[in-house]
């Protein structure tokens, strides 16, 4: 396999695209997001291209994230590293959530954060056995950015809520349970599946599609949709005590690990994309979030405790939810100058 991090061709009619970057889970970095983005602008308007393939290398997994190692050191200093890295992800993020051409993502392994939002703009997204899905930014002092306020929203019920808030994992009978994925196939049927698409086009897919099998989650959908509904994370805080079961409290506990901050971003941040109409206005959302929020001492905190140190001990501050204002939400929420703001690609 080819040293470049991403490996775009031309196949039959399908543009392939494979993230190569095994080592790091293939999590993304600015040349990344500007390789695919140059592949993509390319094969538009290319009437060869029908449909588009992004799949990966090796077997440890589809993309773990971002880089985000680097998007702290430069959150550390003046965020300029980072805010480049973030225009051009969700640049990236929009161009194939209005891409023309249909695209199939490959999600065979883990899938998080920056992988979520290369993946979920698809047509076509295939689990496997091995998938595992989760967008754990809360954990980190960050909030489930690449379009997760367009995503999540629309999940069923309060599941994406309950997803963003508390950093959950999901296999694939709940990912395809709740529409996150269109399709489960077996990881040994990938290559044969990879084949059929390049021969077919997309449509061959469904001829090697399984049933996932039975969802966990479906057992704790209704709390979900209950205790997750209220506006204010105190409220929802105040409903998992109340409830009082086992699921419940365990959910309850989990937050109380996740930065506060954090966690009022987040749940502002689904309320407001949930009523937006154009995964544009999402995106510019995001990316006033992102600058703002990685210069902030609970990104660098989480970072510290989660990635670098690995003690899993953030000093988070403020330590509470009632100790994150209006105020300092309203500063993190508000928009750019006009020269500043994000933009999708012309």
């Amino acid at each position: 396999m080819s040293e470049a991090e991403v490996i775009t061709r031309i196949e039959g009619s399908v543009g392939r695209i494979t993230l190569n970057r095994p080592k790091a889970l293939h999590a993304l970095n600015l040349s990344m997001c500007e390789a695919m983005t140059a592949a993509l602008m390319d094969w538009r308007d290319d009437a060869a291209v029908t449909s588009v393939l992004i799949d990966h290398s090796g077997e440890r997994g589809f993309c773990a994230g971002g880089d985000i190692r680097m998007i702290a050191e430069s959150g550390a200093t003046d965020a300029v590293e980072a805010r480049a890295f973030f225009l051009s992800e969700y640049r990236l993020n929009h161009l194939m959530f209005e891409y023309p051409k249909p695209i199939t993502a490959i999600v065979d392994g883990i899938v998080m954060g920056g992988g979520v939002g290369i993946s979920e703009p698809a047509k076509v997204r295939i689990a496997t056995e091995r998938t595992t899905y989760a967008m754990p930014e809360t954990g980190i002092g960050l909030f489930p950015d690449v379009g997760g306020g367009w995503f999540l929203p629309r999940l069923p019920g309060e599941t994406g809520t309950w997803l963003a808030l508390t950093g959950a994992r999901l296999k694939a009978a709940d990912t395809v349970a709740l529409g996150i994925h269109t399709h489960f196939v077996a990881s040994g049927e990938i290559e044969t599946v990879k084949a059929d698409l390049i021969a077919r086009g997309p449509d061959a897919v469904a001829d090697h599609a399984t049933a996932a099998g039975s969802a966990p989650l479906a057992a704790h959908r209704e709390a979900i949709d209950r205790l997750f509904a209220h506006d204010t994370l105190e409220a929802i805080f105040a409903a998992l005590e109340a409830d009082g079961s086992d699921w419940a409290l365990a959910q309850l506990a989990t937050l109380k690990t996740k930065s506060p901050q954090s966690l009022k971003v987040t749940l502002r941040q689904l309320r407001a994309g949930r009523a937006m109409t154009d995964f544009a206005e999402v995106m510019a959302m995001e990316y006033r979030l992102g600058g703002r929020v990685v210069r902030t001492h609970d990104f660098q905190e989480g970072v510290r405790a989660v990635i670098v140190d690995k003690d899993n001990s953030p000093g988070w501050s403020p330590a509470t939810v009632e100790g994150v204002t209006a105020g300092d939400l309203d500063a993190l929420f508000a928009p750019l100058p006009a020269d500043e703001e994000w933009t999708p690609l012309s």
